[in-house]
């Protein structure tokens, strides 16, 4: 199976990412001029324009991530015990990766019967 991250840590991974793909963009054009003389000055301005463009796409998104994680509400996770952060009615915990919710309809906990509410542990 498959981890999947919380919302925060999987928008990070993107932002990260895109500071990566600028770079190497930039980096990969740079090279056309050792290797087209000319003509690859022309590529080097393209590959840098786009590399700039992913790199600034980037800080968008680490400033957007820095700001919603300002006013996201921080909890302590029922089955790790460690603080984090969750956005929405429905997020993962950073560090162990379990489901965490608001909602007590979204909740489940197979070990509960149908007709008892569900634990305190599975709800936030």
């Amino acid at each position: 199976m498959k981890m999947k991250a919380s919302k925060i840590s999987t928008m990070r991974t993107w932002g990260l990412l895109l500071v990566l793909g600028g770079m190497g963009l930039m980096v990969l054009g740079t090279s056309g001029i050792i290797l087209f003389g000319q003509v690859g000055k022309i590529i080097a301005a393209i590959f840098m324009v786009i590399g700039i463009l992913t790199c600034g796409a980037s800080m968008f998104i680490y400033f957007w991530v820095g700001m919603l994680s300002t006013s996201a509400p921080v909890i302590e996770c029922p089955e790790c015990g460690k603080r984090t952060k969750m956005l929405g009615k429905t997020d993962r915990c950073m560090y162990c990766h379990t489901i965490l919710t608001w909602d007590p309809s979204q909740a489940t906990n197979a070990s509960v019967p149908k007709e008892h509410e569900p634990s305190p542990s599975t709800t936030v």
